[in-house]
């Protein structure tokens, strides 16, 4: 089976706090009332999955994800028989226990995996709604409640890991990016447990990296790291000391790019 970091089952008894910036969560609640795949796509760290877990939880779902990763067959996700007690017994995957429970079942960067496990979904992604168990022999059709969720970052996987044509027109998409300076503060604030001064500085460091010309890095400083930089604050860190740390030094291992950054956190962040 998978192993345990790739699969965390969410009953969400809180809600997850997310801000809307467009029409999301009008889409998805639409989608999820006609049982339809939803699509995500935007860089690493906007918040696509905090999206899904507070929709989720809105729709008093339960959320099973799977983080996608180069090694991941089709039989992680549907599932395969295994031996227990001296007997060969079948046991679910994370894919198949979605379809059997009625849950949402999100896919983060979908990409990554295998192709034969991409392919995997596609009966599930149409108007079938059901999934193939063939080392069963049978076909599983989907509870009422399930609903499939895929994620992928278009601007960092390249052209060979792209999300196929065939795929892509069986979901409904949904763009996200990083949000407005004035909200991504807030979303720092809060999430950092920093004051908005603070949130608002590592904001504008981020929308600077964000917007260099000719940038060599395959990432921008997200908003997750934006949140890192303001978590080491609130623990007593300097905010340049906090920034080199989570922002300039996690976004790059060349020795000029750090330079170059640390200057532009240097010019941009209010002095010590």
């Amino acid at each position: 089976m998978l192993a345990d970091r790739s699969v965390d089952v969410h009953p969400t008894p809180q809600a997850p706090f997310y801000r809307a910036v467009g029409d999301e969560e009008e889409v998805f609640r639409a989608a999820a009332g006609g049982g339809l795949p939803v699509l995500l796509k935007g860089p690493t760290g906007c918040g696509k999955t905090r999206f899904v877990e507070a929709m989720a939880h809105e729709l008093g779902r339960e959320l099973i994800t799977v983080a996608g990763h180069e090694d991941m067959t089709s039989a992680d996700l549907v599932g395969r028989f295994l031996l227990r007690g001296g007997e060969t017994v079948w046991v679910d995957g994370p894919l198949t226990r979605a379809v059997r429970e009625g849950a949402i079942c999100y896919l983060d960067e979908v990409v990554e995996a295998r192709q034969d496990t991409v392919v995997v979904i596609h009966p599930l992604a149409d108007h079938r709604r059901e999934l193939a168990l063939d080392r069963l022999g049978t076909t599983l059709p989907a509870a009422p409640g399930f609903q499939l969720v895929i994620s992928y970052n278009p601007g960092y996987q390249s052209v060979l890991k792209n999300i196929k044509e065939s795929t892509r027109q069986r979901f409904v998409a949904i763009e996200l990016g990083f949000p407005p300076a004035e909200i991504e503060a807030q979303i720092v604030a809060r999430e950092a447990g920093v004051g908005a001064e603070t949130a608002e500085a590592l904001v504008r460091l981020g929308n600077a990296i964000r917007s260099l010309d000719g940038s060599p890095l395959r990432e921008a400083s997200s908003t997750r790291m934006l949140i890192l930089a303001g978590g080491l604050v609130a623990h007593g860190l300097s905010l340049r000391g906090a920034a080199r740390s989570a922002i300039v030094q996690a976004l790059s291992d060349d020795p000029d790019v750090v330079r170059a950054l640390g200057e532009l956190a240097d010019a941009v962040l209010p002095p010590a």
